[in-house]
């Protein structure tokens, strides 16, 4: 079999939408997107062509920090301020944000906290306009909207509430091996309200009770991932160790391509310069 490439430029992480129930995904390298779900079952090659520029600024950079940004830009930029990660941290009343209209437009809109089953039950938050694209990031089988609140500071109390109770990360390796058993979100998410129901009426009422809204009647969201098989081990890749990543493709799920030869983290590459080939077909 002769190799094609199809595309080289910067990387950024996948682009994802749900269709009927199923997780699309496009990689974007430079001004192309490659539709990846028709790969899956190809012999896919990703070559690191030495050179990685900053997200944010375009600057090349000899080590990319926070998933694609350069030192300058990780110090500077308040989408890279620790309060991103831990969002009850947040100092914009304080008037203290790095870059206040950023926070404007980003954080002091309404977020979702939500219920999904990813390695298992977990809790999360995401800006609205990010649904369902925070879920399929994060490899969720199944999400449910649970409080619709005013900023991301709100979501970031209510998550910290709920989080003493329940999980709130993924653990990927276990995400990556396979589907999770369904399980009955609306039924956690009551018992879990039920359990914390005297520390959230006193966030409320100090947050305002416009500033946190429940929502009963969301529902949930099913996902699906296109994989033809998960594997047994994991195995984990990254262009740091290694300037060639080649195998069949056998999946995608959140952030990770599934090969036969291992998996890796495209968003944590992203600024990184490749080249994509793929095998023709006989």
């Amino acid at each position: 079999m002769s190799c094609c490439e199809v595309a080289r430029g910067g990387l950024r992480k996948m682009a994802t939408t749900l269709e009927a129930g199923v997780a699309q995904y496009q990689l974007p390298l430079g001004e192309e997107r490659i539709e990846l779900n028709p790969l899956l079952g190809r012999q896919l090659r990703l070559s690191y062509l030495g050179a990685i520029h900053c997200v944010a600024c375009g600057r090349k950079t000899k080590k990319s920090f926070n998933q694609g940004y350069c030192y300058p830009c990780f110090q500077r930029l308040a989408q890279c301020d620790s309060c991103i990660v831990s969002p009850e941290k947040c100092h914009f009343a304080a008037g203290t944000c790095r870059e206040p209209e950023w926070g404007e437009a980003h954080c002091m809109i309404d977020h979702v906290v939500y219920l999904a089953n990813t390695s298992g039950l977990k809790v999360g938050i995401t800006r609205g306009t990010q649904v369902p694209t925070r879920w399929i990031d994060q490899g969720a089988t199944q999400a449910l909207p649970i409080f619709r609140v005013a900023t991301r500071l709100d979501s970031g109390l209510v998550e910290v509430l709920l989080a003493r109770h329940v999980a709130d990360k993924t653990a990927w390796q276990r995400m990556l091996k396979g589907a999770n058993e369904a399980i009955d979100l609306a039924a956690r998410r009551d018992e879990l309200l039920a359990t914390v129901q005297n520390e959230f009426d006193a966030l409320q009422a100090e947050r305002g009770l416009t500033a946190i809204a429940s929502l009963p009647d969301a529902e949930t969201v099913s996902i699906d991932y296109p994989v033809l098989q998960y594997p047994e081990k994991v195995r984990s890749m990254n262009f740091d160790k290694q300037p060639e990543v080649a195998g069949v493709l056998q999946g995608i799920k959140g952030q990770y391509l599934i090969f036969d030869t291992g998996v890796i983290n495209m968003r944590r590459h992203a600024g990184y310069d490749l080249s994509l080939a793929v095998h023709e077909e006989a």
